[in-house]
């Protein structure tokens, strides 16, 4: 049988979603993984030196921050 996709990147499994729930740390980190392209393009900033110089840095902070907020709402049901 063939893998669901999205976009052309195959879609991770309700059962990994189910274990993370569970309580498995391999499945949540395995979600984690998943989404950490999309966590860092949305955690991407542009900042500028004082002569106006454009740097394209990550947010950290935010990073972690949604990463949390990503487990509780996987784990919120199970608790």
């Amino acid at each position: 049988m063939k893998q669901p996709t999205f976009h052309g990147r195959v879609l991770l499994p309700l059962s990994v979603f189910a274990e993370a729930r569970a309580g498995d740390p391999l499945a949540m980190e395995r979600i984690l993984r998943y989404y950490d392209g999309y966590i860092n393009k949305l955690c991407t900033r542009t900042l500028y030196e004082l002569d106006g110089t454009p740097h394209v840095r990550l947010d950290e902070y935010m990073k972690h921050r949604l990463q949390n907020k990503l487990i509780r709402a996987i784990l919120k049901d199970s608790l």
